[in-house]
Parts: C-alpha cells; structure tokens; sequence
C-alpha cells in the first residue's frame, strides 16, 4: 500500500448507496439531453413551418405539430442522422480512443513478460468478478504517465487499455483495482451513454448554429411573420445559453460515472484501500514528474479524445494543455472527494 495511506482514516462507504444514487443522477441527465435534442428538432420545425404560414401563430403551429397535422420533418431528419451519427460512433470508438498512441495488444500467447502476464491475467480475474459474458481486448500504451482507460460500447466490444508506467509502478492489489474501476465503465455502459450524450450535445449546437444565421440571414430580408420573428429571439438567447447549460451536463455526467466506477471497483475488490492507494500513488506520480508528463501528453496526438476517459485527470496534477479550452473544466471529480466517496478522509 502506499505510504500516502497513514495520513487518511478508513471508514466503510455504502457502495450500494453510491451506485443507485449515481444511477438515478445518469438517468436524469440522459432524458434532460434527449429532451432538449428534441426539443431543439420541435424549434426547428416551427422555425420552417411559420415561413410556409405565416399568419399561424406559435400556439397553433406547435398544437399542429404535436398532433401530427403537419409532420415533424426536422424533428424525425434529426433522429436519424443521430442514429447513424451514434452507430458510426460506437462502431469506431476503440480505434478513435487509441488514436496518436504507441500501443500494442496483450494476449496470452503473446504476452512478452511477466508483467504483461500478469496484467493479463488480472483483467481476466476482474472481468469474471464483474459477470462479464466477453473478455475485453488489453492494450498496453508506451507511456511513462500512470493511466487507463475503458472503451468499446458494448460487452463484446470492449477494450482496456493501461500504460506502461501505471504496470510497472502499482502492485497487484492496486493493479486489480483500477481494472475493476475500467471494468465498471464497461459494465455500468459508461461509453455507450457519455458517447450518446456528448452527440447530442454536439448535434444539438450544430442545428441551433443553423438556425441562427438562418435566422439573421432571412431577417435582413424582412419578414412579416410575427411568428418566425419571435422564434429569432429564442434561437438567438438558446445559441448563447444552451453550449454552457450542455458542458455543465457532461461535465455531471463524467464525473457521476466516475464516482460510479470507483464505487464499482469497491463492490468487485470488496475492499476499499487498493484503490485508494492506486489513485493516490498515480497523482503523486504525476505531480512529481509533472514538467515531464505534461510534455508527453501534450505531444501526443489527440490526447483530448482519451482525456474523459482516463482513470485520472492530468488536470488535477497542475498539467495542462497550452491550447485545449477544456482544461478549463474538469471531467472528473477532485482526488479528495472521489476517496470522501469511498469512505476514506484525511487525517486532522
């Protein structure tokens, strides 16, 4: 265990607690982005509709709308292409998250020490601990960093992927750990839900982007539409208002299922010190090579694609990207409070 350890006090967390709380969090914020997907069509739809009947008003278009009177084009184009968006999404997410890296992966029969044994084997312990019918596919990454990631949105397509630095430097308990936490995601379909919603989010602003220089556009013109004027204003207040209100829902999001997973880990570990020893022997790691680290991610190559993912934040070790606005956020939980959740605190 990691030394760090003698200055925290253990207590027992409810896992079960965390983990429907957790749940029930998830299911909230993946209605409310469905709901304001569409939402966004419906606008859309009025927005076109009250071109083509200019004295209805927005009551009677919407009323037409919802009653099926007048088809809902924009609404159900919308649908589709986030259908196909999504299947191209989930069927490309494994090579997009290894993306820029130097990788390679592990089997058994081709495992080239007895690290990588190991580290094989552990995955494969973890993955019948968490009931999982299909062995996720393990991938090591040439980096010195300690970290990992999960990806793959279903079962049979999962994939683990752990760096050379966090093999070599974190014991076996501590090792089996963060597994069970990267194994959590893929049980709890993390990726499956965090790509959904960030398309959504993405494809909603793309569609209010549309909208609002059609709107300026067609208002240079003149129009003598009541209707199609007011819905101006409101495409203009969402254009500026809905980007942020959607990065504070990812940002929930992330860090909910992150908190999930590490409560995931405790459930399939039925103890909650080898993870906290991995996740504070990680940022002590990171904060004492931290000029080093920050090189070699930044000069990775879409390193901001794996950033969500990660079992650990660079963000939270003082490593930041020189020009991605998205270290301005943090996707996950801080250190101090991802333990508080495992029942673990601090010493005064």
């Amino acid at each position: 265990m990691s030394d760090s350890l003698e200055h925290y006090a253990f207590s027992t967390a409810d896992w079960r607690k965390s983990l429907r709380r957790n749940n029930h969090r998830t299911v909230i914020v993946i209605a409310l982005f469905f709901l304001i997907y569409c939402g966004i069509g419906v606008l859309a739809d009025l927005y076109l509709y009250s071109s083509a009947y200019p004295q209805a008003t927005l009551s009677q278009l919407f009323h037409s709308l919802i009653t099926l009177q007048l088809f809902p084009i924009a609404t159900v184009i919308m649908l589709v292409v986030a259908l196909v968006s999504l299947l191209i999404s989930y069927a490309l997410s494994d090579k997009l998250m290894l993306l820029g890296t130097e990788y390679h992966e592990i089997t058994p029969q081709n495992a080239q020490n007895n690290a990588e044994k190991q580290l094989y084997h552990v995955v494969e312990e973890m993955k019948i601990a968490a009931g999982l019918r299909y062995m996720p596919k393990v991938f090591i990454i040439d980096a010195d960093y300690m970290n990992a990631f999960a990806s793959g949105y279903s079962e049979k397509s999962a994939m683990v992927a752990i760096t050379r630095g966090l093999m070599e430097k974190l014991n076996r308990d501590e090792l089996q750990a963060v597994m069970a936490h990267e194994l959590s995601h893929i049980r709890h379909l993390d990726i499956k839900l965090t790509l959904t919603a960030s398309l959504l989010a993405n494809m909603t602003i793309i569609v209010l982007d549309i909208l609002f220089y059609n709107a300026i556009f067609s208002g240079r013109r003149g129009s003598d539409s009541r209707s199609r004027n007011s819905l101006g204003m409101i495409i203009l207040i969402l254009r500026y208002t809905l980007p942020i209100i959607s990065v504070l829902l990812l940002l929930y999001l992330s860090r909910t299922r992150e908190l999930m997973a590490d409560a995931g880990s405790v459930e399939l570990m039925r103890t909650n010190q080898p993870l906290a020893s991995a996740l504070l022997k990680i940022q002590d790691d990171h904060v004492a090579n931290q000029e080093a680290y920050a090189a070699a991610y930044q000069q990775t190559p879409h390193e901001n694609v794996r950033r969500e993912a990660y079992i650990y934040n660079p963000i939270d070790a003082g490593i930041r990207s020189l020009t991605s606005l998205s270290d301005l956020f943090s996707t996950h939980p801080d250190l101090t409070t991802r333990l508080a959740a495992l029942g673990i605190k601090k010493k005064l």
